[in-house]
């Protein structure tokens, strides 16, 4: 068996790793008190994506299981961020819009979030976040051709 590992791959893969790690630890820490990382990134979506989804198109979007955004949504929409509807074109379907509540819930995670997220950015330092964000954005579009 021959070694095929690139020790510079293996690296970067385990810095996004880490780096994701810690992310979503600081982020759960000053996340509003009962809203999870998974609660903000929908809240997040359907507000900047305005309309509706159904759940098929926000599992796709985050790329996670159908069951997975069920959950998700059941405690969106038990917080009352949510309003499910049926689908009038078809009734096996479901239809997805951020309430009011999601909206302020959504806004009041975005004023937690924003000064750690700014001095992270600002410590990086603006040359540094133009130079990596495309090789992010490169990684993350070959991530999801293969995937």
């Amino acid at each position: 068996m021959s070694d095929t590992t690139n020790p510079l791959a293996i690296a970067l893969f385990s810095e996004l790793l880490t780096a994701d790690q810690l992310v979503r630890n600081r982020l759960s820490r000053v996340l509003p008190k009962g809203m999870e990382i998974s609660h903000f990134s929908v809240l997040n979506h359907l507000a900047r994506a305005g309309g509706e989804r159904s759940p098929a198109q926000l599992a796709k979007s985050f790329h996670v299981t159908r069951g997975a955004m069920t959950n998700t949504l059941s405690k969106l929409e038990w917080a009352g961020y949510i309003h499910i509807r049926p689908d009038w074109d078809d009734a096996r379907r479901k239809m997805i819009a951020i309430s009011p509540a999601g909206r302020r819930a959504r806004d009041a995670a975005i004023a937690s979030i924003s000064p750690m997220i700014t001095d992270l950015a600002d410590e990086l330092g603006e040359d540094k976040l133009r130079a990596i964000l495309p090789i992010l954005r490169e990684l993350r579009l070959k991530l999801e051709d293969d995937g």
